[in-house]
């Protein structure tokens, strides 16, 4: 039997060592032990599985030990992870104190940026290039032949983000050496949206060659000082003959486009990367890759397979272990239901129809249901501009990539006075996926703007409740908050409607120690907390505030009037969160409360469980247990 070729791989350098009859060997190996992973713990699996052939080419033609590789969204990064030393902690992955799902530089000087969001990674890579240069460190061929190289990988759906389009702009403005690397896979978590997609798919279905001096002339035409381009066509001579190359949409932006290559042949890829890593000239290879490569599957549903939990493979099925009923799907049901009564609700969401319950919305409602790819300034402009029309907008988007769309919420909604409906999902720490996917700022950015209400649910009906109010709230901007996970089965008795600016009491016994106020599902930890306080012969109150903006003063008054300690405690960050609101209107009242918060403290919290999360962020039932009782009740 032959020895596995992965053990041997401590770094780039021992990739490099192997010949290309191995190389095959090594992509199986890296792709089952990806596999052997997310199956146990969960995680990115189809993207991962389609860039194998490509990252081990990447690592094979540049040094990154000092070359530069930018990767944008970095939900891909398995592979480069296991190729730079890493393998042997892949069974930590995604959890408490292991290894982060997506590029983190405190694990290796191979990471350049904690990155978890489309569309950074051109411009990074353009700060660095430029970086390099003044540092006298770029490559060029004949100045500073061995100076550093400058890598950036973005998928095909990432790149359309203005942020990435930006980049590009800018790209083309350099003046040495800058690879692109398009990652075209034909998706994003879901299919790719847009013009742009639509374009790339032409070009993979057009079998054409291109003539490659035709191109290169086109290109001198377009670009100062092209001609070096006509003589570096002719240098890679049959290379470039033999891509297929679609009409340059790039070469507006002023960059060379190479392509597209088949990104699982290893051959092909290595001789085209080690000519266009010789060019002192920014240029885009288009890559045609598979996403989910390797395991039937995630072929076949790449949407399911991109980041599934834990599952097993059973025959021809897939189960994944039940967790109860989501947030998410709670949220489906709850818009659907309010899109059946009201013709003038719409809805949108930013290329996370699955991540966000809006698949079902865009099937039954494909006349009053988009998704505009990663695109949430356009998703929330295209909004107001609905509202403006006497539409009911309702943009479903995840907490963490709201603040993306921060500008246009202010301009375009908020100083407008429209009623855009926000719904925020994995609002809060967000488990395996770590800091660059946290929630813990949207309320600090909303309750900013004039007239924004923003709401909570502690579970389905309250959420049912919430979209419900959202949808007749038409005097500004409105956001509703739910954490990723599921709802709880706990009977918290009939739900009231919700009245702006007034929350909801859950517990109120008779000569209470203290008051709780909890905000959204950290009501849960709170009505725990209380139960495990009154067992040892403490009664406190738990209040449930519904509202961060408007707080409910009414209830502040009543606490200040009996002189009742307050704990608020939130799944959001300390700094503008909900316990600051409190804090705000309370002092703006005159009124004399002591109060103490819990939220997600001043730091990042990194990837792990969520119950350990909370237990690292100081807002789990025994935190607010500990508070009472050594603090609160202590002389």
């Amino acid at each position: 039997m032959t020895a596995p070729l992965l053990p041997t791989i401590a770094g780039p350098a021992d990739l490099r060592r192997l010949s290309p009859e191995q190389l095959p060997r090594l992509a199986q190996e890296i792709r089952e032990v990806i596999i052997d992973q997310v199956m146990a713990t969960g995680g990115h699996l189809a993207p991962n599985l389609g860039v194998v052939e490509l990252t081990m080419a990447l690592h094979r033609v540049f040094n990154f030990e000092h070359d530069r590789l930018l990767f944008d969204v970095g939900h891909q990064c398995y592979p480069h992870k296991m190729l730079t030393g890493r393998a042997d902690r892949l069974s930590t992955l995604r959890q408490t104190g292991g290894m982060a799902g997506f590029p983190e530089p405190s694990e290796s000087p191979f990471d350049l940026f904690s990155v978890g969001h489309a569309g950074t990674g051109i411009s990074t890579a353009v700060g660095m290039a430029r970086g390099d240069t003044l540092n006298g460190e770029g490559y060029h061929s004949e100045k500073n032949p061995d100076g550093r190289r400058t890598v950036a990988l973005i998928g095909d759906a990432s790149i359309v983000n203005g942020l990435a389009m930006e980049g590009l702009n800018n790209a083309g403005t350099l003046n040495r050496q800058m690879l692109i690397v398009l990652n075209d896979n034909g998706m994003s978590i879901s299919k790719p949206q847009g013009g742009f997609a639509k374009a790339l798919d032409r070009v993979r279905m057009d079998g054409r060659y291109l003539d490659a001096k035709l191109r290169a002339k086109r290109m001198a035409d377009a670009i100062p000082g092209g001609e070096s381009l006509v003589r570096w066509y002719h240098k890679i001579g049959e290379v470039a003959k033999d891509l297929v190359a679609e009409d340059s949409w790039f070469a507006d932006f002023g960059l060379l486009t190479v392509g597209p290559v088949d990104g699982h042949d290893l051959p092909k890829l290595e001789s085209v990367l080690r000519e266009v890593a010789k060019a002192d000239r920014p240029i885009v290879l288009h890559v045609h890759t598979v996403k989910g490569k390797g395991f039937e599957h995630a072929e076949g549903n790449a949407t399911k397979f991109h980041s599934p939990p834990a599952f097993k493979v059973k025959g021809c099925s897939v189960e994944t272990a039940s967790k109860g009923r989501a947030f998410t799907a709670a949220f489906s049901d709850a818009l659907a239901s309010t899109m059946a009564q009201d013709d003038r609700v719409v809805a949108c969401t930013a290329a996370m129809p699955d991540g966000t319950g809006l698949t079902r919305i865009l099937e039954e409602y494909p006349d009053r249901a988009w998704d505009v790819g990663i695109c949430e300034s356009h998703a929330m402009d295209m909004m107001a501009g609905l509202a403006k029309t006497g539409f009911r907008p309702f943009f479903a988007v995840y907490s963490t990539f709201l603040q993306r769309a921060f500008d246009q919420a202010f301009q375009e909604v908020s100083l407008q006075g429209l009623a855009v409906r926000l719904c925020l999902d994995r609002a809060g720490l967000v488990g395996g996926d770590g800091a660059v996917h946290h929630g813990f700022c949207d309320i600090s950015l909303l309750r900013t703007l004039p007239n924004a209400a923003i709401l909570a649910p502690i579970d389905e009906p309250s959420l049912k409740a919430a979209v419900a109010w959202m949808a007749g709230y038409d005097d500004g901007l409105s956001a509703v908050r739910y954490p990723r996970g599921t709802v709880t089965e706990r009977d918290l008795g009939p739900c009231p409607a919700f009245e702006l600016g007034r929350s909801r009491p859950l517990l109120t016994p008779e000569d209470p120690v203290a008051a709780i106020i909890s905000y959204g599902t950290s009501g849960l930890d709170a009505l725990e907390a209380a139960e495990a306080l009154a067992a040892e012969g403490m009664t406190v109150e738990v209040h449930d505030g519904r509202f961060a903006a408007p707080v409910d003063l009414h209830l502040l008054e009543d606490l200040a009037h009996r002189e009742l300690p307050v704990i608020t405690v939130e799944d959001h960050g300390l700094p503008g969160g909900f316990g600051a609101a409190v804090a705000e209107a309370a002092s703006d009242a005159g009124l004399p409360l002591r109060l103490r918060r819990l939220g997600i403290p001043d730091q990042w919290i990194p990837c792990g469980s969520q119950s350990d999360q909370k237990k690292m962020a100081g807002i789990d039932a025994e935190a607010i247990v500990n508070l009472v009782t050594q603090e609160i009740l202590s002389p």
